[in-house]
């Protein structure tokens, strides 16, 4: 049998056990993060599934795995054999889990649906309604004899611009003004963010997993974390154990007062405490998110800084990638990936990856979301469209970059396709647009030269990048899903239209824009964007007759002011490529 049919068989021996009718995990932790550490992946552990977004609902008769459009070629290829069916999300037939429960049940309130109501976020179980919902948290502990243990990873201090005492400061002056006596924070960025602190907790992320309480007298932190791996002086802040929130909460009851907590990373298991034990709780999104994604002065300095640092190491990546081709040598998906790493390796405030490199040729970049193999990874040929999406973290910033690269003839559907979802993404970078637009209302930009030849992509156009934080980041985001969250001077999204053929290629153009001022007149206030990301677009496959004057001059301007910041950096070898590479258009 399938070691992940195994698994779930041993899984449903239980549930007839205890008389349950469905069993949920989420693809998250207890604070609700899109990217969990190894302990928290449950439905990999389940499934074999191992995209980033994915809810495993385990009946004793189905087994379901429900995912976004990033993922269907993906999935289909790792339940093979598991027994786990697909269910399609983010398409107009979806349906989704708490709707199915609300099928399977009949409205029967005995439906019994177990979790683990530590890695189920508080928002998720209210949409589970007119069934019984029972909370075991750590279920699959008891299946799971070799389960990572919680990560404990160094924490250090970085600079932001603002003093950690000031970020308090503010904090509960929004406390006052909103009728407040305390706040507890759940999600990691935002504690990170509040305190000026880093750590590796979450690859890729980073994080140090912990929960903050700011009353008007003190700060608690509750952090899973020895003596020997804090170093920096958190002046006025507690530390107490992880572990200990719940019973800190408990003593402390009387003196927090009305408590601000975000229902979308609270956990329900905190919030079935807060709400046995009678805690006076206001349920809102939490106010550091807004105030963490608009960028002050000194960060927006900063990531450019960090841009400028990792557009060289993308430029001489791709000289590298060209001339090796040329050359005869081999070279696999895995061996560019390991050369870029390499590249950015050499900076000096390198931390590591923001996500893991996509790096995909041919039919490989059809998935959206692609892993490429650590072994026996596809050989690059001098024919067709390599793409490749990396990021970096450096302690100046968090950078996100996808380009699309002819490794020689291409066919033209290729040609096309690479061409429209550049007219796409000059659509969007370069709109001016009234103050109060939110992404959803410009995310067509990006999307009508598909839409005019009947092509689309399944996922979101943008996303908001942090400083040093997570690569994605709300409540801000480009995507047709209505989000009311208006882009602000000092935000940062990214742009990143894109076409996949299955079986064939997939293209993808993606650079990070800067929200900026474009001035204002007696019909309003106006912004626009400005690029962060600074590496060429190749246009040697561009049917420059799809492109109109306007794209044109975009492209040409973008291209020219790559050369003109980079060039002072390069070798003459690579100043002259990359005079080539980025020559106007006609």
């Amino acid at each position: 049998m399938n070691v992940y049919a195994h698994r779930i068989e041993q899984l449903r021996s239980m549930m007839r056990s205890k008389g349950w009718d469905a069993v949920i995990f989420t693809g998250s932790d207890p604070h609700n993060s899109e990217y969990p550490a190894p302990r928290w992946k449950q439905v990999e552990w389940l499934s074999g599934f191992t995209g980033e977004d994915g809810d495993l609902v385990i009946t004793l008769d189905h087994a379901g795995l429900w995912t976004d459009t990033r993922y269907f070629i993906q999935a289909n290829i790792q339940l093979e054999g598991s027994g786990v069916v697909l269910h399609k999300t983010r398409v107009p037939e979806q349906v989704l889990i708490p709707e199915w429960i609300e099928a399977q049940s009949s409205g029967n309130k005995d439906y019994i649906v177990a979790l683990d109501g530590l890695c189920v976020s508080t928002e998720f179980v209210a949409s589970l309604g007119g069934v019984t919902v029972v909370s075991v948290p750590d279920l699959l502990s008891l299946f799971w004899k070799d389960r990572p243990q919680i990560p404990q990873t160094p924490v250090y201090e970085i600079i932001s611009g603002e003093d950690r005492n000031e970020k308090i400061a503010w904090l509960r002056e929004v406390l006052s003004e909103n009728g407040c006596d305390s706040i507890l924070l759940t999600a990691l960025d935002d504690i990170a963010w509040m305190l000026n602190v880093r750590a590796s907790d979450i690859e890729y992320n980073p994080l140090s997993i912990s929960y903050l309480l700011i009353t008007r007298e003190k700060v608690q932190w509750f952090v899973l974390k020895q003596d020997t791996v804090i170093t920096v002086d958190l002046d006025g802040v507690e530390i107490l154990p992880y572990e200990s929130l719940q019973m800190q909460l408990n003593s402390e009851a009387e003196s927090l007062g009305c408590l601000w907590t975000d229902s979308n990373s609270l956990n329900y298991e905190i919030f079935r405490f807060f709400s046995e034990n009678n805690f006076e709780t206001v349920f809102r999104p939490s106010p550091v998110q807004m105030r963490k994604a608009v960028k002050n002065d000194f960060e927006i300095r900063m990531m450019k800084e960090s841009h400028l640092r990792d557009a060289i190491a993308m430029e001489k990546f791709l000289y590298w990638l060209e001339k090796s081709l040329e050359n005869g040598e081999t070279v696999s998906e895995k061996d560019a990936a390991d050369y870029l790493e390499l590249m950015r390796n050499r900076i000096g405030d390198y931390m590591g990856d923001s996500f893991q490199t996509i790096s995909a040729y041919g039919k490989s970049a059809a998935l959206p979301h692609y892993t490429t193999p650590s072994t026996g990874a596809p050989i690059l040929e001098r024919k067709g469209l390599y793409l490749c999406d990396a990021g970096g973290q450096y302690l100046s910033g968090t950078t996100d970059i996808t380009r699309t690269i002819p490794l020689g003839e291409c066919t033209p559907l290729e040609k096309e396709d690479y061409t429209l979802v550049l007219k796409g993404h000059i659509g969007l970078a370069s709109a001016v647009f009234p103050s109060g637009t939110a992404g959803c209302q410009i995310d067509a930009l990006a999307r009508i030269p598909l839409w005019r030849n009947q092509r689309n992509f399944g996922h979101g156009t943008g996303h908001g990048v942090g400083f040093f934080l997570g690569c994605h980041e709300g409540p801000q985001n480009v995507r047709q899903n209505f989000n009311s969250t208006p882009l602000l001077p000092g935000m940062v999204i990214s742009d990143e239209p894109g076409i996949y053929r299955e079986g064939l290629h997939g293209v993808r153009h993606e650079n990070l824009l800067l929200v900026c001022e474009a001035g204002s007149n007696e019909f309003g206030y106006w912004l626009k964007f400005e690029p962060l990301t600074m590496c060429h677009f190749d246009t040697s496959i561009i049917d420059s007759a799809l492109l109109n004057e306007e794209e044109k001059k975009w492209l040409n301007a973008y291209n020219a002011s790559v050369y003109d910041n980079l060039s002072p950096y390069l070798n003459e070898e690579i100043k002259d490529w990359l005079a080539e590479k980025t020559k106007a258009i006609q």
